[in-house]
């Protein structure tokens, strides 16, 4: 058997911090974040404990590569083409998109809520999150000056409030939520 390349050690680690990261995810939305501890997960993961501080030094950076990993991944669907000006088409994409990840990655987004509601947890990651949704902020504030909405930012806050409530709402109770419905009347009323 021949030693592994470098780009086969790379891929294995790639792919155990995945698998580490995955089961973290579920660990962390079945038993929040205060409960789960790296034992658990480590075990749920089949690596041993001391590995896993091989990939995230302590349970807080876990956590932050998380959720701003699954941020990251939702607002790369924002202002598809990257340049700056969001279309009413553009827009469209984004809700459709973020609502098939919500159905998607369920598990993310209860995490997510229920951190929300940890003002202590969610300092670990406050500043890096206002990072990224800062050009979302910017690219929506100027999509609905352009539309000559009287108040912008306004818009914008009451847009993010709903993606927010729809999410909570959709996560707590997904059988009973209406999602392509409330996806639709969100299009036709904020696009």
């Amino acid at each position: 058997m021949s030693p592994r390349t470098s780009e086969q050690l790379e891929k294995i680690r790639h792919d155990r911090r995945k698998s580490i990261m995955d089961t973290a995810l579920e660990v962390l939305a079945e038993y929040g974040y205060a409960n789960a501890s790296i034992s658990v997960i480590a075990k749920r993961a089949g690596v041993s404990k001391g590995l896993m501080y091989n990939y995230f030094k302590s349970k807080e950076e876990l956590l932050s590569t998380i959720v701003l990993d699954g941020l990251n991944e939702m607002f790369e669907l924002f202002d598809p083409n990257k340049d700056g000006v969001l279309t009413s088409e553009e827009f469209t994409y984004f809700i459709e998109e973020i609502f098939k990840l919500l159905s998607k990655k369920r598990n993310f987004y209860k995490l997510y809520f229920s951190l929300m509601m940890q003002p202590a947890v969610w300092k670990l990651f406050e500043a890096r999150l206002a990072e990224i949704i800062e050009p979302f902020m910017r690219i929506t504030i100027d999509y609905y000056t352009k539309k000559g909405v009287e108040n912008p930012l306004l818009e914008f806050l009451l847009i993010s409030a709903l993606f927010d409530g729809i999410g909570f709402h959709y996560v707590l109770n997904p059988e009973q939520y209406p999602l392509d419905d409330v996806k639709k009347l969100l299009i036709e009323r904020f696009v």
